[in-house]
């Protein structure tokens, strides 16, 4: 038999399970991740991700290893759709490569007011480089073929049974605090009793119901087909429906489809699927299956609750998108980011125990906003019926393809070029935000309206030495100082020595753009880049104040 004591039990090494234990490992805080698999997912998976997650890799100093993976730098990532591809391309949305970002995001900080653009990797090269990086920290252990079969909460903390699948072993793991990023069928989840409520699987003609992957090489689609390199390429016909997403772009693509009455996965050969590809090229071309998986669409479920005592969820395990929007695994990786300061503070004793109540009163609403975005992205798309001349030649067919390229164009810009949808999440009903009167920004997936307003990402700017803000941003506590007036300065730093936290303080009086977008003499930012407050100057008793609503002192029973 085996025991680890750790501070934190993490369940599954996922991408919501590593980026926790990074978040607890840069901060020293001793943690322990146990997964059933033999490692880390190795099938591309998910493929977008999005630009907050961008700016959190950025936070941690990796975000430049990140747009190095995937497709060449110089490989578009275009949508394109297609009646098959071999036939008729009906529309076009072009957004930029990978070597293009960096300039991208300032020429468009209108758009993007961030310090990263979305970037376009298989999520199995995300979990490769999040282990590598997790394995860096002296304090974290990743145990991987450990399947957890239980856990026991006491009065200290939880105590996690698993099972050794190598030897046979017992291994029991103690912790403070368990969090469970286990998935879908989240053992812990089902433990607790927790439900998830909302929308699951309705069918749609395309992204809902059971849907296929087919994973395959074929780099002749470049060579014999001629049309121009995109990132994901689409078919609308009325034989089926499919989209092609690139991996690489050397050739090597996953196919999803949706699957028809009498279509089984587990029972499909690798020429049946090959000829569901071939179907969506309109034409013969070489090509190998090398896998084939099977999973549901059109989902919108959310837990009931995200903690029970002790226990934490996130990830899949809480919530459970269609992956239109792409923001599936981008939401986990957040549910990680928020409550990894706050379970280090409370370990460290920096914070009450109270502050943790607020991982689920701000994750939850966020999650209920993430998947019903998510839902209408599948309706947009998963409803449209082209005309049955779509593919007819003459005038019939030229007026149904135009008809369909303009509707799937507008739909590209609404799914695929999402500011407001990744940054404009807010936590406006959390305990742990020192919440003022001022209009709340509009929430729109194709707009962001950047706001200093507390309960917000914090607002991006590129500053006058061309540096972004978000560089300057302490890992932990920042206090923006936009007067000359620094007294605000001194108090909040009192404030955190007496609590043992880290405070950087930013004097940015002669930064006036940054200064339009907070509206304030001065802003606190918060460990996971979001506005804890802002306002004028503060005494120390003041600054004092504000510290017991951000770490929950305010909140304790």
């Amino acid at each position: 038999m085996k025991r680890t004591i750790a501070d934190v039990v993490i369940v599954g090494a996922g991408p919501c399970g590593l980026m926790l234990a990074l978040e607890l490992g840069k901060r020293g805080v001793k943690t322990i991740v146990l997964d059933r698999e033999e490692g880390v997912a190795t099938a591309p998976q998910a493929n977008a991700t999005q630009a907050r997650s961008m700016e959190h890799y950025r936070r941690h100093g990796f975000a430049h290893e990140i747009r190095k993976l995937g497709m060449p730098g110089d490989h578009p990532t275009d949508l394109a759709y297609f009646t098959t591809y071999a036939g008729h391309e009906l529309a076009r949305h072009q957004m930029p490569c990978s070597d293009d970002a960096d300039r991208t995001v300032r020429e468009r900080a209108h758009i993007w007011n961030a310090a990263e653009l979305p970037h376009r990797v298989p999520q199995s090269l995300i979990e490769q480089t999040l282990l590598r990086k997790v394995k860096e920290c002296d304090c974290v252990e990743v145990l991987f073929e450990t399947e957890v079969t239980g856990f026991v909460e006491d009065d200290n903390g939880v105590v996690v049974d698993a099972k050794d699948l190598t030897s046979g072993d017992t291994h029991i793991a103690r912790g403070k605090y368990l969090f469970a990023a286990d998935g879908a069928q989240s053992r812990i989840r089902k433990q607790l009793g927790i439900r998830y409520g909302g929308a699951d699987a309705a069918h749609r003609d395309f992204m809902g119901g059971r849907m296929l992957s087919i994973y395959l090489d074929a780099p002749a689609f470049y060579t014999e087909l001629g049309i121009p390199r995109a990132w994901m390429y689409w078919t609308f016909n009325r034989r089926r429906r499919a989209l092609l997403a690139t991996i690489d772009g050397k050739g090597s693509f996953v196919l999803q489809t949706q699957l028809r009455e009498g279509e089984d996965a587990d029972k499909m050969s690798e020429e049946e699927a090959g000829a569901l590809f071939l179907q969506a090229v309109g034409r013969e071309i070489p090509h190998k299956v090398t896998g084939i998986a099977s999973w549901l669409a059109g989902r919108a479920l959310v837990a009931e609750k995200f903690q029970e005592g002790r226990v934490f969820l996130g990830g899949d395990a809480v919530h459970l998108f269609t992956p239109t929007g792409g923001m599936g695994y981008n939401t986990a990786i957040e549910d990680a980011v928020n409550i990894g300061w706050k379970l280090a503070a409370v370990i460290k004793g920096q914070a009450d125990p109270a502050l943790l109540d607020s991982y689920g009163s701000e994750r939850r609403p966020v999650a209920l906003r993430n998947t019903q975005f998510a839902l209408k992205f599948a309706d947009s798309v998963g409803l449209y019926v082209p005309s049955p001349a779509i593919e007819d030649e003459g005038p019939a067919g030229e007026a149904a393809r135009a008809r369909a390229g303009a509707y799937l164009g507008r739909h590209a810009q609404h799914e695929f070029t999402i500011p407001g949808f990744t940054l404009g999440a807010r936590y406006d009903g959390s305990p742990a935000i020192c919440h003022d009167r001022t209009p709340v920004p509009p929430d729109d997936p194709s707009v962001y309206v950047p706001s200093g307003k507390p309960g917000g990402r914090a607002p991006h700017a590129w500053l006058s030495d061309e540096a972004s803000l978000f560089d300057k941003f302490g890992f932990d506590w920042t206090l923006l100082v936009f007067s000359s007036e620094t007294s605000a300065a001194h108090h909040f730093a009192e404030a955190t020595e007496a609590r043992g936290l880290s405070l950087k303080v930013l004097i940015m009086a002669d930064e006036g753009v940054a200064c339009d977008l907070y509206d304030a003499p001065a802003a606190l930012i918060r460990p996971d880049q979001v506005v804890g407050w802002r306002g004028d100057c503060v005494t120390l008793e003041e600054a004092q104040s504000i510290f017991d609503v951000l770490t929950g002192v305010a909140g304790r029973a």
